[in-house]
Formats: structure tokens, sequence, C-alpha cells
């Protein structure tokens, strides 16, 4: 049974006036006039998560990709790797590409920032599915950057020596790097791409990022919570001072193409 034939006989869902008629909770103190704006929002909130679980089990649906032309060969901590050996013990094999290639001085901020909170979760996510952090820049450079931040769990690996950021990471012709993931299976000896993110600054509205949907760094989703949101002069940096950044203050922006 596939995950779309289990949620076609899952139980109609009730409409969200229905679920906040079964809502109890209150905060102290609120007033009438907050309870209704929750109350619109918490149905706009239901609509999104059921929303977020469409768009997640069309993309499990998907049929297969294309195939992989090559058992890419890469270079990790302790030598040579290739796609194939990435997988591990399991089928599926997601991959990150990190903004960090020979020409650049830094990592690109939020590139490490989302790489900082994957680590803290990778314990979990590998009891699923394999993960593989990819960048161009030769692998000694990257397990220095990967000690100086503390990343323990997090394995990462140089694609400087072929073509795969060129064919599933969109780098461009001048070998600018581009930030995405990418789902890979294995079936049968045979590996193929599932999904990659195709988010870009093309797709994006008008004045905002090109980031993806659902926004995967908790940095967002956390600041979303709040009155200030996002804000619109700041992005994640790779050093702070001993105190925040004070608004319109620059070091505060990443100016990686992607998210400027």
């Amino acid at each position: 049974m596939t995950d779309t034939d289990r949620i076609a006989q899952q139980p109609q869902a009730l409409q969200p006036a229905t679920l906040l008629a079964q809502s109890p909770r209150r905060f102290p103190g609120e007033s009438t006039q907050y309870r209704e704006a929750r109350n619109a929002l918490l149905a706009e909130e239901i609509e999104l998560r059921r929303h977020i679980e469409r768009v997640a089990a069309q993309r499990r649906a998907l049929p297969p990709g294309g195939a992989v032309p090559q058992d890419y060969r890469f270079e990790g901590e302790h030598g040579p790797v290739t796609l194939t050996e990435m997988f591990g013990a399991h089928d599926t094999l997601v991959t990150y590409n990190w903004m960090f290639g020979p020409r650049t001085a830094r990592s690109c901020p939020m590139c490490a920032a989302t790489l900082s909170s994957l680590d803290g979760e990778m314990a979990d996510i590998l009891q699923r599915v394999a993960f593989a952090v990819i960048a161009r820049s030769p692998i000694e450079r990257l397990l220095a950057f990967k000690k100086e931040r503390g990343w323990r769990h997090l394995r990462v690996y140089s694609s400087g020596g072929n073509s795969f950021n060129r064919d599933y990471a969109n780098e461009d012709p001048d070998g600018e790097d581009t930030a995405e993931f990418n789902v890979f299976t294995r079936s049968g000896g045979v590996l193929r791409h599932f999904w990659g993110g195709e988010m870009g600054p093309q797709t994006a509205d008008p004045g905002q990022d090109p980031r993806g949907a659902p926004d995967i760094m908790p940095v967002w989703q956390v600041l979303d919570m709040t009155p200030g949101g996002r804000g619109t002069n700041w992005y994640p940096k790779l050093e702070y001072g001993t105190s925040p950044a004070a608004p319109g203050d620059p070091a505060g922006s990443c100016h990686c193409d992607s998210h400027t």
C-alpha cells in the first residue's frame, strides 16, 4: 500500500471550525479580540499543516527519477568514497551541497547555520536514511571547518574531482556554488535520483528569499513565531560579538549569491 493509498483511507478530516470548537486552550489575560484573531490564525495553521502533508505525500509518490550516470568518486575523511558507498546499509541517501568552494574565503554562513542544526539531529536522521554533506573545497579544508564548528556527526566529502555539483547542484559555468538538497535511491544495484530542490531565485516571489518550502532551518522557524519575524536586515553569520548585531549591521548579513 502506498502513502497516497493510506491517506485516501484515513477518516475525512474535520473542518477547521470544528477543530477550533474542540480546542480549550486559552491564555491568562487574553482579550476577546485576541482570541478571535488567534482562532483565525489557528485555522490557517491547521490548513498549513494539512497542505505540508499533501505536498510531502505528493513528493513521496513521485515516479522513479533518472538513473545516476556514474558512480561518483569523492574524497572523504578516511580516503576515497563512491556515491554507492555513501548509502551504507540504507537504500536512501540524502545529500546537501554546501556552498564552500575552493575559491571562497569562508563557508556560506547560511549553509553553516543549516549544517549546525542538522548535526544535532544526525543521530536520529541516520536511523532512517544515509546523509552526506558535499562541497568542492579540498577535504582537508572541509574537515578543518567541521572541527571549528564542533560538528560531531556530519559526514563531509569533497567533490572537487568530479562533476557531481554540475550534474546535481546547479553549479553555473563559472563554478559558483548553490546550496541544495538531493535524494537518491538504490534498488537492485541501480542508483536513481529521487528528488532535488528546485526553488531557486527564479521561483521566488518578489522581495522574498529563494528558500524552499517548508523551510528546513530552525532559526527561521523560531523567528517566524515572533512579532518581529525574520526581519529584513539580518542573516546568520559565522561569528558574533558579545552582543547581537544591531539593526542594519551589515556584519549580520550573509552575502552569498543565493541569499542576497
